[in-house]
């Protein structure tokens, strides 16, 4: 089982920029799949941005492409996602989300493929 906390969002100016911060603790925070996902009101829970199990992989949805940078830790116990170029649509709940199964690559972008959740952490950007 791994625990996942999430940190760093809060309110910012459009075209601003905040630095999400996912602590894991429990079983090897290196061998998990991780990745950001993020849930507006009334929508549907979106992929933002995923991590192979090495930090060496990372894929990104179109629409952060460019703007938002997803990495790990020296320690490997914490994920981040650098948010550059925050446009009010990119407000949301931010999760973080850790998949265990032997896939090595950072082509999951289904929340269903992944076994634990942080509680969120809110992002606003004002206009």
């Amino acid at each position: 089982q791994v625990q996942l906390v999430e940190s760093g969002g809060g309110l910012v100016q459009a075209g601003g920029s905040l630095r999400l911060s996912c602590a894991a603790s429990g079983r090897t925070f290196s061998s998990y799949t991780m990745a950001w996902f993020r849930q507006a009101p009334g929508k549907e829970r979106e992929f933002v941005a995923v991590s192979s199990k090495s930090g060496g992989l990372a894929n990104y949805a179109d629409s952060v492409k460019g703007r938002f940078t997803i990495s790990r830790g020296n320690a490997k116990n914490t994920v981040y996602l650098q948010m550059n170029t925050l446009k009010p649509e990119d407000t949301a709940v931010y999760l973080c989300a850790a998949d265990g199964g032997p896939y090595s690559g950072a082509s999951q972008s289904r929340s269903q493929l992944y076994d634990y959740w942080g509680q969120g952490t809110q992002v606003t950007v004002s206009s």
